[in-house]
């Protein structure tokens, strides 16, 4: 076997290792878990705030991390800059953090992310946060990150058994 062929082994397990040890730290992974979660898969620092109990300067250090690995990524939105009471920098996944993320089975868990992220009471500040307008994400962080909604009024419309 060639020098070469072992290298390129040893340097795909390392990523790999890598990647598993930055999604194992907890503040991460519940980035991670919120953004795909969020109808629009970019958060706002006060949505990431409210959510994950954490202080604001921890969860950034987390963001800088997930950033500098090239899985998420800041995007702005300019409209909201001059707007007082809405976010214009929101935080969400790179094409390439989808291509890590689906490579890791993150991505299985979208539909279940996105139930949780409903079903969490949010203040009126979140609230209005979430509603906000947000920039466009690269059409494959969209593609990539959409899912089939069920259909529950068929559910509700099948007859008992």
């Amino acid at each position: 076997m060639s020098d070469t062929a072992s290298e390129g082994f040893e340097d795909s397990f390392a990523e790999q290792q890598r990647m598993r040890e930055l999604f194992s730290q907890e503040t991460r992974h519940l980035i991670i878990q919120l953004i795909l979660g969020h109808p629009a898969h970019l958060v706002s620092l006060a949505e990431l705030d409210y959510m994950i109990p954490k202080n604001e300067a921890a969860i950034l250090d987390q963001l800088e991390t997930l950033r500098d690995a090239g899985i998420l990524d800041v995007y702005v939105h300019e409209p909201n800059a001059s707007t007082r009471n809405l976010p214009s920098k929101f935080w969400g996944p790179t094409e390439r953090g989808v291509e890590i993320l689906y490579e890791h089975n993150f991505l299985r868990g979208v539909p279940i992310a996105r139930a949780v992220y409903e079903e969490t009471d949010k203040s009126e500040r979140v609230r209005r946060h979430e509603a906000a307008p947000r920039p466009t994400l690269p059409a494959a962080v969209t593609d990539a990150l959409e899912f089939d909604e069920p259909d529950l009024d068929a559910v509700d419309a099948s007859p008992e058994q």
